[in-house]
């Protein structure tokens, strides 16, 4: 079995590597960097230093410092919305707004209504890259898709970013069980496929009377969703990659693609040299890499740092010094949930 622990350090250390690609053209990597990418480097465009991990990592231990609280899906709203307040140097515009509406209201509608504001158009990757927070809290099984659904849908209620998500954790679960790449992810797919995304979004309270059209809008794209997932999957692990946007199954497909080579860096590499949203497909899958059981290179480890503080969190302290605390505080009271 996979140490959750490993796979939060490999997420965290293939963000800070695609921070300094991040919206820069495989040219302009390959003329600034060479052909070659093994270590933290300037030249963030958001100002990170070399070894400092973005919102992408920033966003999991968020998560993970709400679930400390005892507060279930409101804890975890609630430390989203302070890492906000405190003005990371990056954020999503749909990550934002939802995070913002959700600010008005002691309610969990914020990505509903911010979808619904996008006319159901806005399927980021804010969701996605995060979510490896929920399987590493310690959810498994049924509570893990459910989970993973709801977490995902307090900033991003497009189906497609729902099931992506549930994908995701269900496939790290997979393979942190031993079970070989192709393998695993048809597992995934199984539970994804089987998944009621709205009947879970309806009981934990995501959606309400007052978001009723995009309730309806969600009951009517979810079929299509899981088989976009499902395509974009299959698709990866066939080896194609149609571009590593910020789009969610553009960075699943890729995710997917780059994260069954065989060694960590051999994983996490090339999504760092074909820059675009970099970070974030390297973040997703330096998690996959991570369940997998490879190893972070140890130079790697030392200078890994969060470039952001905020409640709970400070710019400066080591990642290697922090992050198991937080991790066993919220394994401990997830397990008092389930």
């Amino acid at each position: 079995m996979t140490d959750v622990n490993g796979t939060l350090f490999s997420l965290a250390a293939a963000d800070a590597l695609g921070a300094a690609t991040e919206f820069k053209t495989p040219q302009a990597i390959a003329s600034r960097y060479g052909p070659t990418f093994t270590d933290y480097q300037p030249g963030s465009v958001f100002g990170f230093a070399p070894g400092e991990a973005t919102d992408d990592t920033q966003m999991v231990v968020a998560t993970l410092l709400g679930y400390a609280r005892k507060g279930g899906l409101e804890g975890v709203l609630a430390a989203l919305r302070e890492w906000l307040a405190a003005g990371p140097p990056d954020v999503g515009g749909l990550t934002g707004a939802a995070l913002r509406s959700n600010s008005l209201a002691n309610s969990l509608d914020g990505g509903v209504r911010a979808w619904q504001d996008s006319a159901f158009q806005s399927a980021g990757n804010g969701g996605l890259m995060r979510i490896a927070a929920v399987w590493i809290a310690g959810f498994r099984g049924a509570e893990l898709a459910r989970e993973s659904a709801a977490v995902t849908a307090l900033t991003h209620a497009d189906p497609r970013c729902v099931y992506a998500s549930v994908f995701l954790t269900a496939f790290l679960e997979a393979l942190a069980g031993g079970q070989p790449y192709a393998g695993a992810a048809a597992s995934a797919l199984q539970i994804t496929d089987a998944f009621d995304g709205r009947a879970a979004l309806l009981d934990c309270g995501v959606f309400g009377i007052g978001t009723r059209d995009a309730h309806l809008a969600f009951r009517d794209r979810e079929r299509q969703a899981r088989a976009e997932v499902r395509t974009r999957v299959r698709s990866g692990l066939g080896g194609k990659l149609t571009s590593q946007s910020g789009f969610v199954l553009d960075t699943l497909e890729a995710a997917v693609k780059h994260a069954g080579a065989g060694t960590w860096h051999a994983c996490v590499e090339p999504a760092v040299l074909l820059g675009d949203d970099s970070d974030t497909v390297a973040c997703v899958v330096g998690a996959i890499a991570g369940a997998r059981g490879l190893e972070v290179p140890p130079y790697l480890l030392a200078p890994l740092r969060l470039g952001h503080t905020w409640p709970g969190w400070q710019r400066d302290w080591a990642c290697t010094g922090h992050f198991p605390a937080v991790v066993q505080a919220a394994q401990a009271q997830c397990a008092q949930t389930q």
